[in-house]
Formats: C-alpha cells, structure tokens, sequence
C-alpha cells in the first residue's frame, strides 16, 4: 500500500494564492516531508510512497494571529490533498480531491 499528498494553501483575505508558507508532515516525532508552497501557493506533491498510518501536516501560514495550523491526518492507501484556506484572523481545511 502506498500514500502520497499534496496541499495548497489558499489567502482567501487577499483573494491569491499564499506563497512561501512553510509545510511540514511528521510521523510520530519524525519529520517526513518539508516544503514551501510555490508561487500558486501549491506543493505537490508533499510526500509521495508512503506509509498508510497517523500524520501530523503541519503549516507556518502568513498571518498576524496563527503562528501554526496543525492537522492529524488519518491516511490510508491512495492520494489524499488537503488545501488550507487562510485569513489573518479565520483559516478552514477539507480533504480536497
């Protein structure tokens, strides 16, 4: 069985994408993967051929309020995309397609 992931970060203050939010997927205490989105506020893929088990996808968006926006992700096999939606004071996430 094999995971892989991707994100985006959306600014949805300032109507683009955020570029240059730093991301980063753990396992446990261990770091797996770490990215800065591109200049369409994307990362893709995150990680790719992965273990299917507990994550944490953990962001360092651009804002005066959060500092960090972290996730516990339950993956299993397949490809999952999970976009962060972002304001100064408000931020959203689903499991994308």
């Amino acid at each position: 069985m094999s995971v892989s992931l991707s994100t985006h970060v959306l600014d949805v203050e300032r109507g683009r994408p955020a570029s240059g939010v730093h991301v980063e997927l753990y396992r446990g205490d261990d770091s797996v993967a770490a990215a800065d989105t591109d200049g369409d506020g994307r990362i893709s893929p995150l990680a790719t051929d992965i273990e299917p088990g507990p994550y944490r996808l953990v962001f360092a968006p651009h804002s005066p309020f959060f500092r960090r926006v972290e996730l516990e992700l339950a993956l299993e096999d397949g490809h999952y995309h999970v976009p962060l939606l972002v304001s100064s004071y408000a931020c959203t996430t689903c499991r994308g397609s």
